[in-house]
C-alpha cells in the first residue's frame, strides 16, 4: 500500500477502540477511543494485560485462546466479527463488537494481535427489549 496517510493520525481519530496486545498479551496500543469505551486512560492501559478488559468467568478460555494464535500464528475466527462481553474501568458489564488480526514480526512469527472494537451496549439492550416485547405480543395474542 503507497499512502501518505499519517497513521498515528487515523488511530487518534477513528470512533473504534484500537488494541494492540503483544505476544505476552501486554497492551502496547490503546487509543482514545478506547479510553473512552472502557474508562482507562492509555497510561493505565498500557502494559497491562488484556484482562483488564476481559470479564473474570472469560478468562481462562480467552488466555487459552490467545496462547493458541502465539503458538499457531493464526486465529480461527479470521475476519468474523466476534460479540462478546467486555467489562469497563467502573466493573460494569459492555456488549462489544470487534475484528481481531494476527501481527507478524520480520521472521513472520506472530508477534501480537490488533483488536478493532466497537461498543455494542445501547444496540444490545434495544435488541434485547424488542425481542421481549415480541415475545410479550406474541404471547398476549389468542
Amino acid at each position: 500500500m503507497n499512502t501518505n496517510i499519517d497513521l498515528h493520525q487515523l488511530v487518534e481519530c477513528v470512533g473504534d477502540a484500537i488494541i494492540v496486545a503483544d505476544s505476552d498479551e501486554k497492551i502496547v496500543l490503546w487509543n482514545p477511543a478506547a479510553t473512552r469505551i472502557f474508562g482507562y486512560s492509555e497510561a493505565e492501559a498500557l502494559g497491562n494485560t488484556l484482562d483488564l478488559i476481559v470479564p473474570e468467568r472469560q478468562h481462562q478460555r480467552h488466555n487459552e485462546g490467545y496462547s493458541h494464535s502465539m503458538q499457531t500464528g493464526t486465529t480461527r475466527y479470521g475476519t468474523s466479527l466476534l460479540k462478546v462481553p467486555a467489562k469497563h474501568q467502573d466493573g460494569s458489564m459492555l456488549s462489544i463488537a470487534f475484528t481481531v488480526g494476527m501481527l507478524f514480526d520480520e521472521n513472520h512469527q506472530a508477534n501480537g494481535v490488533v483488536a478493532i472494537i466497537r461498543d455494542e451496549t445501547a444496540r444490545f439492550a434495544e435488541e434485547r427489549a424488542l425481542k421481549k416485547r415480541l415475545s410479550d405480543l406474541e404471547t398476549s395474542q389468542p
